[in-house]
């Protein structure tokens, strides 16, 4: 089958980026030329091109895309809640949350693939240990290592500084999603944050899955996120609530064992993918093709649904029992942190891979 307007050699790039830019017109005549393939879901090897086939397990994988930008949102509201109020005693949401998407900006640099190993970061924080009060500030290798459960937005065709979008016109942007993690480096994070928000507590590595699962693959999964609670801009208002049915799990392993620490979904947050799009370029910055949008941690309501250690132990004071009898306030080194998202039914729906890190040790050197 030939897909017009597919530029040769275009799968020959290091990168998705080209291809993730093209029409979605282009790329859905690419999907539909590779179903035709491969119906029923398996490949006739011999109508497919030399070389285009590899078995699963003799493949490394690599980054999808090259990320020039890097947001990460708080779209939870029930993590913002948790949050606030563990940290500072008070679960009312920030004074913004209800009116757009709020979100900082990582560092691009950060973000590394399935399966590369996370280092421990070395920085500044309040000593709690201390018996002096103020907590003296030290230096040295962070001991409140976390990890965040997200969702994450490949940006695919872009959109030039000054040209606003619309959250109904989002969807135009998006190439696909991938799983997330932002690894998170609580002390560090808390002293370094005020008055301008996280950096190198949250800078230390950012993992993501390497599929990237497009619009097209969801469509089938499409349902109603939160009805805003007050009223909003424009450029932000989706009267058709517009997000995904999916199902997102993080596990933590010990040797062999697995724990299930937490299961959420995309569906419970309160801003939508298409809603941090718009709120992206509502001040006249450009998209650009790769540019990776975050929603923050995905926690739901309950004891079960908690995406992230900070929730699940209440910031370190009640550790959490894994299933080889062990516990945990934070992430230790040797730990493999494992998440997952499916939509659908896990055995006829929509997977997408694994987000897979392991924390090893600070080089001290």
């Amino acid at each position: 089958m030939t897909v017009d307007g597919l530029p040769l050699g275009i799968f020959s790039q290091d990168t998705l980026n080209e291809f993730a830019a093209l029409p979605k017109t282009v790329q859905q005549q690419v999907r539909k030329a590779i179903q035709n393939a491969c119906p029923d879901g398996k490949a006739d090897v011999s109508k497919l091109p030399q070389g285009s086939i590899a078995d699963i397990h003799d493949v490394q994988m690599h980054m999808p895309v090259r990320v020039g930008d890097f947001a990460d949102y708080s779209c939870s509201l029930e993590h913002v809640k948790n949050a606030g109020r563990i940290i500072v005693n008070d679960a009312r949401p920030p004074p913004a949350f209800f009116n757009f998407p709020i979100a900082y900006q990582g560092r691009a640099s950060s973000i590394i693939v399935s399966g590369t190993d996370v280092e421990r970061p070395l920085g500044q924080y309040r000593d709690k240990s201390a018996a002096a009060d103020p907590k003296p500030i030290v230096y040295g290798p962070s001991r409140a290592v976390d990890y965040e459960l997200e969702f994450a937005a490949i940006i695919g065709k872009p959109l030039a500084m000054r040209q606003r979008v619309n959250a109904v016109d989002g969807d135009e942007h998006i190439f696909g999603f991938v799983v997330l993690n932002d690894w998170s480096a609580r002390d560090i994070q808390g002293y370094e944050m005020v008055p301008l928000g996280p950096f190198n507590g949250k800078n230390f590595g950012t993992t993501i899955s390497p599929w990237v699962v497009t619009l097209d693959a969801l469509e089938a999964f499409k349902t109603q996120g939160q009805k805003p609670v007050i009223d909003i801009p424009r450029h932000l208002q989706d009267p058709e609530l517009k997000t995904y049915a999916i199902q997102m799990q993080v596990e933590v392993l010990t040797g062999e064992t697995a724990t299930v620490t937490g299961t959420s979904w995309v569906q419970s947050m309160y801003w939508s993918p298409r809603q941090m799009v718009a709120h992206a370029a509502s001040a006249g910055a450009a998209l650009r093709t790769g540019d990776v949008l975050a929603t923050g941690t995905v926690s739901g309501e309950g004891d079960n649904a908690k995406g992230c250690m900070l929730e699940l132990t209440e910031g370190g004071s009640k550790p959490f029992k894994l299933a080889d009898g062990s516990e945990r306030a934070f992430i230790r080194d040797g730990d493999v942190v494992r998440m997952t998202a499916v939509a659908g039914e896990e055995q006829s729906g929509v997977g997408f891979g694994e987000c897979v890190g392991k924390l090893v040790p600070s080089r001290l050197d």
